[in-house]
């Protein structure tokens, strides 16, 4: 029987929160899809940041906004809350899309930066149930996922709205209006992101948030969790500040609490030193790991280099980079949440949407290298290094033919291949003969082949010469000991 509200099994301390324990299901599913999406893609301009930048007096956005749409003090972020319809919005496609992309879960912003709820809260009338779509995006979402097997997350990043705005202050515009203060206040003097988030001393960001607001940022989380029952909850950066850790500790207490009433395992995604270890699941944006994490751990990245919501210059990722981030983060004991971000209308855009077919087309056939499966003893070798940390995706070279990854599944060995190797023929020195293997390699198959794979053991490496190259990202020989 679960444990009654009234005897809850964590408690909100640090210590008591050391008792989580990563669910399999997480573990086990590796890929998911990361949604932004917001009245910010109405404008299609810069970035999901276009909320701030727009207030911010010399940036592109600020210029463009008054080019557009005209003077701040007459059109604001309000109003593109007005213009921001939706109206080609299907959840029941997207999760479908989404499905067929491999991914195993979904984590949609259920509020961003900008202080727009994109679910039914009764804490604010600025909701896409109230105006905009008209219509509980976060809820659909979570009913059309779950129709389709699909795990059910959300995130909030509403505790960067303290001072998102706060560019309004600095000349007339309709931030300084008391009628919409519930929407862009309080907009309190802060940071910019110029300031590296990576190197903050908590002690240089004043002023801190006050009591009623971190009040209403719990009270939003908790209504997030009872109305939606997420399986995952992701936090954005700015939770680390030392007097949001109380709140963290309460609110990670009722959430876990709340998943072991459900039945379901939960957990909470942070980035940073937000949280300690072992009480959620740690986070990189944008960036990697070089060694293996005995904890399992998540990437969050995005099709676009220069965005994570929609606007009409993407700089794309192509599908093989994103395709050897995931099984690189695997090979480390890590998940990939990939990110798309949907137009105003409620469309994916098409690039995204091949992108995602192709990816799902190299699980559809290498998945058991994928899912379920945990590092083997080393992670990998080959000549490309990677240098571990944040924000760092699209500045590493590019795997190569001669850059292998390990996993091991159902007591399988797994080696792929982060491309077609010169003249289709690799050592690895991991699988020699003088490493310490489970016991002898009795068989070697190439996935999606039926091409028998050559392949001989010495005391140095595994010598393996592939068939003719398909063209696929990445080759999975899969090792039968």
């Amino acid at each position: 029987m679960p444990p009654s509200p009234q005897s809850p099994i964590f408690q909100p301390t640090w210590e008591s929160l050391k008792n989580f324990v990563i669910p399999d299901w997480y573990q086990d599913a590796k890929f998911g899809i990361f949604i932004h999406w917001g009245a910010y893609s109405v404008p299609a301009f810069g970035n999901e940041w276009y909320p701030r930048n727009m207030y911010i007096q010399g940036t592109r956005e600020f210029e463009h906004h008054r080019k557009t749409y005209g003077d701040q003090s007459k059109f604001g972020y309000k109003d593109l809350i007005a213009q921001f319809k939706g109206e080609k919005f299907d959840p029941e496609q997207w999760i479908d899309l989404f499905k067929q992309a491999g991914a195993k879960y979904i984590v949609p912003v259920a509020e961003h930066h900008d202080g727009f709820p994109m679910y039914d809260s009764a804490l604010s009338r600025w909701t896409a149930v109230k105006m905009g779509p008209r219509r509980d995006v976060i809820g659909e979402l979570a009913m059309a996922a779950r129709n389709q097997g699909i795990i059910f997350g959300l995130s909030s990043h509403r505790i960067e709205h303290w001072w998102f705005m706060n560019g309004g202050k600095q000349f007339e515009s309709d931030v300084q209006n008391p009628e919409y203060e519930d929407l862009y206040g309080p907009a309190a003097p802060g940071p910019r992101w110029e300031v590296d988030p990576a190197a903050w001393d908590s002690n240089d960001w004043q002023p801190r948030p006050h009591a009623k607001f971190l009040d209403d940022w719990y009270a939003r989380c908790i209504e997030l969790v009872d109305k939606y029952h997420p399986q995952v909850i992701y936090f954005d950066w700015w939770i680390r500040q030392i007097v949001a850790a109380p709140y963290l500790q309460r609110f990670a207490a009722y959430y876990y609490n709340k998943g072991i009433e459900w039945g379901n395992g939960v957990a909470i995604d942070f980035k940073l030193d937000s949280f300690p270890e072992g009480t959620a699941v740690f986070d990189i944006e944008r960036g990697q790991l070089d060694a293996i994490r005995p904890q399992f751990w998540q990437i969050c990245t995005s099709v676009s280099k220069n965005s994570w919501g929609y606007i009409a210059d993407h700089d794309y990722k192509t599908t093989p980079p994103i395709l050897h981030d995931l099984i690189d983060a695997v090979s480390k004991n890590g998940s990939v949440l990939l990110n798309v971000g949907p137009r105003a209308d409620g469309t994916i855009p098409e690039a995204e949407q091949e992108m995602l077919r192709e990816i799902g087309r190299w699980l559809a056939v290498n998945g058991e290298a994928i899912y379920g499966s945990r590092p083997f003893t080393v992670y990998g070798e080959g000549p490309t290094q990677v240098a571990a940390g944040g924000f760092s995706d699209s500045k590493r070279p590019e795997f190569t033919g001669s850059d292998v990854r390990f996993s091991t599944n159902g007591g399988h060995i797994y080696a792929i291949l982060l491309g077609y190797p010169p003249n289709g023929e690799i050592a690895i020195q991991a699988l020699g003969t003088q490493r310490s293997l489970p016991s002898a390699i009795q068989r070697i198959d190439l996935l999606g082949s039926s091409t028998p794979v050559q392949w001989t053991q010495t005391a140095d490496a595994l010598k393996v010469t592939l068939p003719p190259s398909s063209g696929a990202p990445a080759y999975t020989l899969k090792i039968t000991t």
